[in-house]
């Protein structure tokens, strides 16, 4: 299968790229390469014949007919987006202006390919969500496919306006789509403006490790490998016009993550122990959701999958990752924005 990944060089599209490049798939990856990307993600499968690159920003109707039409994918898997909820609250504009406007050029520049190559019914366009999209949760219950929507941020807001137009092309014009809808991700290559390697570089460096408000807030956490390999199994195997919500049944607050971290931290990099000594508590981000949790009872009993890696495992890989792999992420340190408190004009 040919697939065009969009944000191919972020965090959980070069996952999914070097998943699919090693399970045998051709991929073309398009980034605009934005802050956020990282070709080096990419390094260990730039050389393969199974690989390309396009940069092109998906705002470009141009740019995307001409990728189509020269790359004739089988699928598009769509994961471009601007992500950061603490950004989306500074400017706002900019989530709208990708995650709104660009998904709807690439659902037309899709629609007009698969129209013109005679509506096959194998393709597929796959729109990868987040469980935000719905707001916020009680002590009690989950998010699935039926849960409505309910955004709190400029950031869910623009990813949930996102999902009803992929969603109305596959009522309206026969569109082959697919959504999914995931938890919390973490894992090697993360950008580093994120919570978890905020907390290891913070820890590494002897500086504050900021928690919001109380840090109670609870979150469901993926492991990036095994939210590629669910992308992978619902893009081959998932019926057009389903929503698949993928969760890593790791239900924690942020307080207790950080203290995990800080646990592996101290056996981990000793010198620089105890880290918990740096946990410092600032003032919490406005609209903060106080909880996400995912039944994924449907990616379990459609499609056979559910997460491999366990949140103490795939801490401690992530982890060492990042110990192992400083010529990965010092440089990224002095990109705009990374390392300052953002998110505060609400």
């Amino acid at each position: 299968m040919k697939l065009l990944i969009t944000g191919g060089a972020g965090f959980i599209g070069s996952a999914v790229v070097r998943q699919a490049v090693a399970k045998g798939h051709q991929v073309v990856n398009l980034d605009a390469l934005t802050y956020a990307a990282n070709l080096e993600n990419l390094a260990p499968i730039a050389g393969s014949n199974l690989y390309a690159f396009e940069q092109a920003d998906i705002r470009d109707r141009a740019a995307l007919d001409r990728i189509f039409a020269q790359h004739q994918p089988d699928a598009v898997m769509h994961l471009a987006a601007e992500s950061h909820v603490d950004r989306s609250i500074d400017g706002p504009a900019a989530f709208i202006e990708t995650n709104v406007t660009g998904t709807f050029n690439l659902l037309e520049c899709a629609r007009a390919y698969w129209t013109t190559k005679g509506k096959p019914a194998a393709f597929r366009f796959h729109h990868i969500s987040t469980d935000e999209v719905f707001g916020t949760l009680g002590s009690e219950g989950q998010f699935d496919e039926t849960t409505p929507y309910a955004p709190n941020s400029p950031y869910s807001a623009s990813k949930a306006a996102s999902d009803h137009l992929v969603r109305a092309w596959g009522e309206t014009y026969g569109l082959p789509v697919l959504i999914s809808n995931c938890s919390n991700n973490y894992g090697p290559y993360h950008f580093p403006e994120k919570l978890i390697p905020v907390v290891i570089l913070n820890a590494l460096q002897g500086k504050p490790i900021p928690i919001y408000g109380q840090g109670l807030n609870i979150r469901d956490w993926l492991y990036v490998e095994d939210h590629a390999d669910a992308l992978l199994t619902v893009v081959t195997q998932g019926k057009p016009g389903r929503t698949y919500a993928i969760g890593g049944e790791n239900e924690v607050t942020n307080l207790d993550l950080v203290h995990r971290l800080c646990a592996l931290m101290d056996e981990l990099h000793p010198e620089t122990a105890p880290h918990a000594r740096l946990i410092t508590h600032v003032t919490d981000r406005p609209g903060h959701d106080a909880r996400y949790a995912i039944n994924p009872a449907r990616m379990r009993n459609e499609l056979g999958w559910r997460p491999s890696v366990t949140l103490d495992q795939g801490l401690r890989a992530t982890v060492a990752w990042y110990l192992a792999n400083r010529d990965w992420w010092q440089p990224l340190l002095v990109r705009q924005g990374v390392g300052q408190r953002l998110g505060t004009k609400g």
